[in-house]
């Protein structure tokens, strides 16, 4: 799984490949431009992009492929490109730079703006997905779902601010708030005081954490949560400085 297939973005690239003057002149259609098929895929490393060396006293290692240099794909394959670049450039691509190189195909755009959205625009279209962090993994699935028109959905997102930057954090509550406007429930467990917020009602845990929490301490928006005088949580919210982007009137109703 990558970025590119798990947002449906690998798809609409295959088929734009396919509709290039030399791809048709070929006969190749979509099928050629993926490494998991023998159509177009380096024969050498099997579209890996790296190949196994035995080692017989130590642990066996991978090396890039001499052939393809770990771009995956057969050297026929890659003759094909759009705007200069190939298959394999555009899923090295990071989704900011490919957001460019897509600016009038209007299928593609909308998914990568969906990832540039919530912070991913640093990402590789084809990065594998076990090298992202849980964070990046939840705000991943939130691209998806920006795209995807569903109605009524409730999300349930674990600490989705973990290592982000101010400016992405507040990118992120932007997301969130559309999900809201268009008819999702977003229910987020956090520690930002930031998201916390811009919540439409919070239920505060504690006192404690571990053999000394568990216990509901305050519920309500967060202003009343503020004004808890057994709340930890309120007490930082009291300290803390107003919301960055929506004040109190400007919450629509019905999110957790």
């Amino acid at each position: 799984s990558t970025p590119a297939t798990y947002c449906d973005l690998l798809g609409p690239i295959r088929k734009r490949f396919a509709q290039l003057p030399l791809s048709r002149a070929r006969g190749w259609g979509p099928g050629r431009f993926t490494y998991n098929s023998a159509e177009g895929r380096c024969p050498h490393c099997d579209g890996r992009g790296a190949v196994l060396i035995e080692m017989h006293f130590l642990s066996d290692v991978w090396v890039p492929c001499e052939h393809c240099g770990g771009r995956r794909f057969s050297a026929e394959t890659l003759e094909a490109r759009w705007k200069g670049h190939s298959i394999a450039d555009v899923l090295d691509a990071t989704v900011e730079e490919a957001r460019a190189l897509f600016a009038n195909q209007r299928g593609i755009k909308r998914r990568l703006d969906g990832l540039f959205d919530v912070g991913l625009g640093y990402i590789r279209l084809g990065q594998a997905g076990n090298t992202l962090s849980g964070g990046e993994a939840q705000r991943m699935k939130l691209a998806g779902e920006l795209v995807s028109r569903r109605k009524e959905t409730v999300f349930t997102l674990d600490e989705p601010t973990t290592g982000l930057h101010l400016a992405d954090v507040e990118r992120l509550l932007a997301v969130l708030h559309r999900l809201v406007d268009a008819g999702h429930t977003v229910v987020v467990i956090e520690h930002h005081l930031d998201v916390i917020r811009h919540a439409d009602h919070v239920i505060d845990m504690g006192p404690e954490g571990g053999a000394g929490g568990g216990r509901i301490i305050a519920t309500g928006t967060p202003e009343e949560v503020a004004s808890h005088p057994e709340s930890w949580t309120g007490r930082a919210l009291g300290r803390a400085a107003a919301p960055c982007s929506r004040t109190t009137q400007e919450r629509p109703p019905a999110t957790a």
